[in-house]
């Protein structure tokens, strides 16, 4: 018998340690190589740790919430026969690659040992708000549940790590939950929460009764509270909010949908980021960046749009590059792409990082006005909310009209409200007559 020390690798670029979001395995356990052993995550991705040998563990890092630095040990474990004591470990930013390559469908080999990133199902807006668009992905509640047959045990139980953190903490043996994909998803565990267990049913006029649940703010979860923390004591914050009428717009967008042929549905999102990406010339303090501790602001030629996007794992914000040199399908496309990405835990540090302002939906859901918080070191965020008709004055008639609020906040450090205010007219005008969007 001799012990093995697995060290945390070299899991990202630039980082000097990982958090601990979960373990799959406790001291005593019999472990098989490539088999999983602990979720852990840096600052934009979790990824799953396999163990690289077979064997009992004898000791584990420390529990979920802790940082555990690149190179010292996150497991150890007693193993029969060692050899030399160094197992055959591909290098963890080879193993990384190989394994996407190969979860994408690009090779044929299985992911290398011992890293192997699982996806978060649906992993940040800034203000806490995920856009909710049309044509986007979304896991949809299904009534699957269980059927006549239940799931044969045998078989290797696909999910990813926020899922089985999600069943552990509710209970639930995801061999009895029916997959309605090549995974168990979210999606498939509510349906059986609802149907299979037979929990979901409540007689009229009664609710369910739930005990008390204590949830440790860790992973995701602890950096956007850090960042949103960071956001409202460090940035003045103000709102301006206007009422748009998007009548014109929205016959607009209909049109277009109508001709779209192969090309995706298009939502309010594509005409509303051509609208604030052609504005923006005009109020170059808006699409910025502030270095408060440097006192330096950069005021960026290109528009680098992040949406935020809710995700099982909090929000995330993928940034659309560029985004004044594509046309609202190509916008469309991208904002479905990235969407994905980030609830399917694809996207790459790249396409996470570097926004210059960030534009946060809810959709249908978007209430009346909203107060985003600014995506620090940006300057300002913008909220569109939900788009209801009302009868208005049309001169001495009252006509059916479809009105939509658009909100943003700023940095009163270096946005002034004028160009605030300024910016979101000129916005509002481009919304109400939309041909002007397409005449450059």
């Amino acid at each position: 018998m001799a012990l093995f020390t697995f060290k945390l690798p070299d899991i990202g670029e630039g980082i000097s340690e990982a958090e601990i979001v979960g373990w799959h395995v406790k001291v005593g356990d019999r472990v098989e190589e490539d088999q999983p052993i602990a979720d852990m995550m840096t600052d934009k991705a979790t990824v799953e740790m396999e163990s690289p040998v077979a064997g009992t563990v004898v000791r584990l890092a420390g529990e979920a919430g802790d940082q555990v630095p690149i190179g010292s040990m996150l497991v150890e474990i007693e193993v029969e026969d060692a050899g030399d004591g160094t197992p055959d470990v591909v290098p963890p930013s080879e193993a990384v690659a190989e394994a996407a390559m190969a979860r994408d469908g690009a090779v044929d080999t299985p992911p290398a040992k011992p890293v192997r990133p699982e996806p978060v199902e649906r992993p940040t807006f800034s203000s806490g708000q995920g856009a909710r668009e049309e044509g986007t992905s979304f896991d949809r509640l299904s009534p699957n549940g269980v059927g006549e047959e239940s799931v044969d045990k045998a078989e290797p139980i696909l999910a990813s790590p926020a899922v089985r953190m999600r069943a552990k903490e509710l209970g639930v043996d995801l061999a009895q939950v029916r997959p309605t994909g090549d995974r168990i998803r979210h999606a498939d565990l509510d349906a059986y929460l609802l149907y299979g267990s037979g929990q979901g049913y409540r007689p009229a006029g009664r609710s369910a009764k739930r005990a008390d649940e204590v949830v440790k703010v860790i992973g995701m979860r602890r950096r956007i509270a850090e960042n949103m923390a960071a956001s409202k004591r460090h940035i003045p914050h103000f709102t301006y909010v206007e009422e748009i009428d998007v009548t014109a717009l929205e016959a607009l967008r209909e049109q277009l949908n109508d001709g779209r042929g192969d090309r995706p549905k298009l939502t309010m999102l594509p005409l509303l980021i051509v609208a604030l990406c052609k504005a923006l010339p005009d109020f170059p303090m808006l699409n910025a960046r502030y270095d408060d501790e440097a006192g330096v602001v950069t005021r960026h030629g290109s528009v680098h749009l992040g949406l935020a996007t809710q995700t099982d794992a909090g929000l995330m914000v993928p940034v659309i590059r560029d985004a004044q040199d594509r046309n609202v399908w190509q916008l469309a496309s991208e904002i479905r792409r990235l969407a994905d990405a980030a609830r399917s835990g694809k996207a790459k540090s790249e396409e996470l990082s570097g926004s210059t302002l960030t534009l946060t939906s809810l959709g249908p859901l978007g209430g009346i006005a909203t107060t985003p918080v600014i995506n620090r070191p940006e300057v300002a965020i913008i909220g569109p909310n939900r788009v209801i008709e009302r009868p208005v004055f049309k001169g001495k008639e009252i006509v059916a009209a479809k009105l939509m609020n658009l909100s943003i906040s700023c940095d009163h450090r270096v946005v002034d409200g004028w160009d605030a205010a300024s910016f979101v007219q000129a916005v509002r005008k481009l919304l109400e007559a939309p041909a002007f969007l397409f005449v450059d």
